[in-house]
């Protein structure tokens, strides 16, 4: 009894935390998660050394802040741009340019010193302060996984989604960081010198996710409402609804490429991107690249050490995506997002507060623990209350929304660093993170998805027709 037992335990725990799902995928979304685990290497190793990296060429904190601002608003644009033509010209094609654009940033970032010119390559090449998504990828590719994942099952790939590009974050961390000690301890190399191989790994890195984008078939491309309404013998009439919803938003289509927005939908968008804006903006005050310099610059910490912090704080952020998971189901989407969140903007608060480096670090790995558990419900949440024709520009507003009040953090954070106030930056962002999560619980507790809507609609005119049938008994 005691193997069968054993048996039933994992198997009910591999359902419940989403395994099959992902096993069961098409194999676009698991060429989907490599990818994105590819590219979260490349952001984690450079964004350990970014803010170190300008400071050993000489450049001052308020700069190097500039520098981090600069670079995230200049992705504004170049994301927005990519993702609102994503799906006209195709989306594994604005996958493919993306892709070149790391390449071509990480030789530059190889060889350049002149500020103007990193910044230049920092922007067009998404290199990222903070080790997260800025450039369009992510928007893409959570679009293309809502169309190849079923509502029911969505949130079991965007946990994966975010565990395995979360894995490969920290494998960049503790990589980059041990690698640079190594080269700098041990053979000898200039600090400078060392950096420089960091970027050229991150070109590399590039050229590996470009021939990974090849591999994905059209089934990524977005598909004709015709297709999906007529798919079936018979049109259901959830079918019937969401191409009623399409037409309504065709008559507002613009003569590009730019797809259309329900009115629904553009009021749902409205509330969600004034709270994810005050949520950006406090974590644009500490993103990564501040961070590791933080503790590098008060508690002196070799690079290997913060490489391995890094790791750890990943690794267990991608761990607890899982558990974000099975919480969802069983509170619901916002529910998940807000109580996993609010434990960890508390911490964000507390980082700056010790003098011993060892309770700093306990509060850093103590936020990791929920830090992220709200990104899989958000993404899911965030595709199931538009309609699917309407997703990937919804993506890329909110991406847009994001990263620009991100963009205002870091030079703040470089101010309060060259006056000796590093501290404060913690504080506010903490403080900002927990007025985002009251404000989503208050504005979306109740709010229904269009799969709830649709679903309740069906009921209503069922009852309707079971009525009118009784009255034409009677």
């Amino acid at each position: 009894m005691a193997p069968l037992r054993v048996a039933s335990i994992f198997i009910r725990s591999a359902k419940e935390l989403g395994l099959f799902t992902l096993y069961r995928s098409p194999r676009d979304v698991k060429f989907l998660c490599l990818q994105r685990s590819i590219r979260l290497v490349a952001n984690g190793a450079c964004s350990l050394i970014l803010a170190l990296h300008l400071a050993r060429l000489g450049f001052s904190d308020t700069k190097i802040g500039l520098f981090m601002s600069l670079t995230l608003l200049g992705n504004v644009f170049i994301a927005f741009l990519l993702t609102l033509m994503a799906d006209a010209w195709g989306r594994r094609n604005i996958l493919a340019v993306g892709a070149i654009l790391m390449i071509a940033s990480g030789i530059v970032f190889g060889g350049a010193t002149n500020y103007w010119v990193l910044l230049g390559a920092a922007v067009f090449g998404v290199i990222s302060p903070s080790g997260n998504e800025i450039g369009p990828f992510r928007a893409i590719e959570e679009s293309i996984l809502a169309q190849l994942a079923p509502f029911t099952t969505r949130g079991d790939i965007y946990a994966w989604y975010n565990l395995i590009g979360t894995l490969g974050q920290a494998l960049g961390n503790i990589c980059c960081g041990w690698l640079l000690q190594s080269l700098q301890k041990k053979a000898g190399w200039d600090t400078i010198q060392s950096y420089r191989i960091v970027f050229f790994a991150y070109a590399g890195l590039g050229l590996l996710k470009l021939l990974l984008t090849f591999a994905l078939s059209g089934n990524c491309e977005l598909k004709k409402e015709e297709d999906r309404v007529h798919g079936s013998e018979q049109p259901t009439e959830v079918s019937r609804l969401l191409q009623d919803n399409r037409r309504e938003g065709a008559a507002e289509a613009t003569h590009w490429a730019v797809p259309a927005m329900s009115k629904h939908s553009r009021i749902v968008l409205l509330k969600l991107c004034f709270l994810f804006s005050i949520d950006s903006f406090a974590s644009g005050l500490v993103p990564q690249s501040w961070i590791s310099y933080f503790f590098n610059s008060k508690f002196d910490l070799e690079l290997g050490t913060l490489g391995s912090l890094f790791f750890v704080t990943s690794v267990i952020s991608a761990f607890s995506n899982l558990a974000a998971s099975a919480l969802s189901k069983h509170i619901g989407l916002i529910k998940a997002m807000v109580f996993t969140n609010l434990p960890a903007a508390i911490m964000l608060g507390l980082i700056p507060i010790p003098n011993s480096s060892i309770l700093a670090m306990v509060f850093l790995i103590l936020r990791s623990c929920t830090n992220s558990m709200d990104n899989a419900p958000r993404s899911a949440f965030l595709a199931a209350v538009v309609l699917p024709s309407e997703r990937t520009l919804t993506m890329g507003i909110v991406n847009v929304v994001k990263t620009s009040s991100q963009s205002v953090g870091p030079v703040i954070t470089g101010f309060l660093a060259e006056a000796h106030n590093f501290w404060i930056a913690f504080l506010v962002a903490g403080g900002l993170k927990i007025l985002y999560d009251l404000g989503i619980l208050a504005a979306f507790m109740h709010h229904k998805t269009r799969e709830e809507e649709i679903e309740q609609g069906d009921g209503a005119e069922n009852e309707h027709i079971q009525e009118e049938e009784e009255v034409n008994i009677d």
